[in-house]
């Protein structure tokens, strides 16, 4: 189950965009695990793909596709299509142009991606078969479903929908992502699918996104894993009058609402992290720069004696203090370093500090979400990174994945 609540709200239509769903039955036959998304005619699009070297075929032709003026994208759960060599990059292919031939349109217009096990042959054939369905089911409503039906090792649905009005025009932003293991986004360990109807270059949105997943889904760690599948898509249909320019105060107000959708998909991913029982925000502060305070608090929330520490309630802040130290800062000053679960200080000039308790510990430990704030003493950045516990259920999910 999700740590405390993750609603999945109302989700607003956004004009121009269009989503159908079916089951393929690629690994189950209880839900639907096939989305095909239709996007308007005069539609900008703007992605972000895995880092990972042995990246999925959908990921590579997505990649190639992206610069085709995509109409459609085709999404499946239930099989990753990576490892898969040369036959999955003709999967993906084959996919492709299935999807393009149901809809009237080119093979290059449509951005495959897939999610799954990884490193078994994409059943293309129950794809196929399935995409009349999903192309006869499309319509603006069907965002719940959607992402429903992305879902993997997710227990709850995942989306976020707003209306902004910015210079005087009322947009919508609506998306939806799956993700609660192998997250360590780098860029991202997940799939997340946002539209809007504002009107906006293509250049433009791909600046706004990769600035709005820097803060948001590169922020979250699960297990320290990052995917061969993770892509972030941000669709917009430009159906609204609302045009945004760059150096713009509406871009500026564009940006910012992009990335608290992007921000509360990211949280709700770490909330419902494999088996996870806790929510840990690590804030580092008073850091030489950002990168250095992403690098403690990444390096604190990759540590396995951390999270079964916090899963086990058992305020041993010696692995907080050791995750700091081996997280390869330069020149760290130590004895300016400060450690606080919670309000209560741990750690006081880079030693224990001196009123600290182990019951005051432990009480901020048995919370089911927690806040550790590491000030480094060095400078003026601050950056925070959303992790969970690691539990007996992650263990049992991942060993049994494939069962």
């Amino acid at each position: 189950m999700a740590v405390g609540p993750v609603p999945f709200p109302p989700m607003r239509p956004v004009a121009g965009i269009e989503l159908g769903t079916a089951c393929a039955g690629i690994k189950q036959q209880i839900r639907d695990d096939i989305v095909v998304v239709q996007m308007a005619d005069q539609a900008t699009i703007a992605a972000v793909f895995t880092r990972n070297a042995f990246c999925a075929a959908p990921v590579v032709v997505a990649r190639e596709n992206l610069t085709h003026n995509p109409r459609w994208l085709l999404i499946n759960s239930g099989n990753a299509n990576a490892g898969t060599g040369a036959q999955g990059m003709q999967d993906a292919l084959t996919t492709c142009s299935d999807l393009a031939s149901a809809v009237d349109g080119a093979r290059q217009q449509v951005l495959p991606f897939s999610t799954g096990v990884i490193g078994e042959p994409l059943p293309v054939s129950k794809i196929t078969a399935a995409l009349p369905e999903a192309v006869g089911n499309l319509a603006a409503d069907n965002w719940d479903k959607a992402a429903r039906a992305i879902m993997t090792t997710d227990t709850v649905p995942k989306g976020v929908s707003v209306k902004c009005d910015i210079a005087g025009h009322s947009i919508t932003l609506t998306g939806i992502a799956k993700g609660a293991g192998m997250i360590q986004p780098n860029m991202a360990t997940l799939l997340a699918f946002i539209a809007t109807d504002a009107t906006i270059s293509q250049t433009l949105l791909q600046q706004c996104l990769a600035q709005a997943v820097e803060q948001s889904f590169n922020r979250i760690s699960v297990d320290g894993d990052t995917s061969t599948n993770d892509a972030c898509v941000l669709m917009a249909s430009a159906c609204s009058a609302l045009t945004i320019t760059q150096d713009s105060a509406a871009y500026a107000l564009f940006s910012e609402a992009v990335s608290t959708v992007c921000r509360q998909l990211a949280e709700a991913i770490v909330r419902d992290g494999e088996g996870a029982t806790k929510l840990i925000r690590i804030v580092v502060k008073d850091a030489l720069d950002n990168d250095e305070a992403v690098l403690v608090g990444k390096t604190i929330a990759h540590s396995p004696l951390v999270k079964t520490a916090f899963f086990a309630s058992d305020p041993n802040w010696g692995r907080i203090l050791a995750a700091v130290g081996r997280s390869g800062v330069e020149n760290m000053a130590i004895d300016k370093i400060n450690i606080y679960l919670g309000a209560v200080c741990i750690v006081k000039n880079g030693g224990r500090a001196p009123d600290y308790t182990e019951a005051a510990g432990q009480k901020v430990m048995r919370e089911e979400e927690i806040t550790v704030t590491v000030s480094m003493g060095r400078g003026d950045a601050c950056q925070e990174v959303l992790t969970c516990d690691f539990s007996y259920d992650y263990v049992r999910i991942n060993a049994e994945y494939r069962t």
